[in-house]
């Protein structure tokens, strides 16, 4: 499968280079990502969630990088599920911040029916590559997620994300975010 996703945040190249270079904080604005741990200089232990309730693991390795500009990787062999893409950053025309251009590839599990089967279960890739992509503008431009007071369950309703009005979690909602 091949996914490619855009956005513009008003930040300089460097700074959404800068956000999106800290891997461990990827799932912050990635709702299936569970963990990054990066282990070496160019490489990473990934952890996310998959449809039916499964977990995924899988080692990645920076292929390039070149800072303000472009992020690569691809996963080493033996990932649960084979993946390489890469995000550039790129001066938005009439200097009005940076074009965030993301293209994924991976295999997906199960080929044609578990595609079929993940669309059945909310589970499209490019909707949520688009989602994720919303979550890092909000992080980018006014540090959290945030969600509509007309949404009070916001993603929470489907079990998928945290989000939290656009104020400081309080103690409960913190603990439930991290339970």
């Amino acid at each position: 499968m091949e996914l490619t996703a855009t956005t513009t945040v008003t930040r300089s190249p460097d700074e959404a280079y800068d956000l999106w270079k800290d891997l461990e904080r990827l799932p912050d604005f990635m709702a299936h990502l569970d963990e990054v741990r990066v282990t070496g200089q160019r490489t990473s232990h990934w952890k996310a969630r998959a449809p039916f309730g499964r977990t995924v693991e899988w080692d990645a390795e920076t292929t390039h990088d070149v800072p303000g500009q472009l992020i690569a990787w691809r996963s080493v062999e033996g990932a649960d599920i084979g993946n390489s893409g890469e995000v550039r950053f790129v001066p938005a025309p009439g200097g009005r911040g940076t074009e965030i251009r993301v293209s994924l590839r991976y295999d997906l599990p199960g080929g044609p029916l578990g595609k079929a089967a993940a669309r059945y279960f909310g589970e499209e890739p490019h909707q949520q590559l688009g989602d994720d992509l919303r979550r890092f503008k909000q992080i980018a431009e006014i540090g959290e997620v945030v969600r509509s007071e007309g949404a009070p369950g916001g993603k929470r309703a489907r079990g998928e994300f945290p989000q939290h009005p656009a104020r400081p979690l309080t103690e409960d909602e913190l603990k439930e975010a991290l339970a």
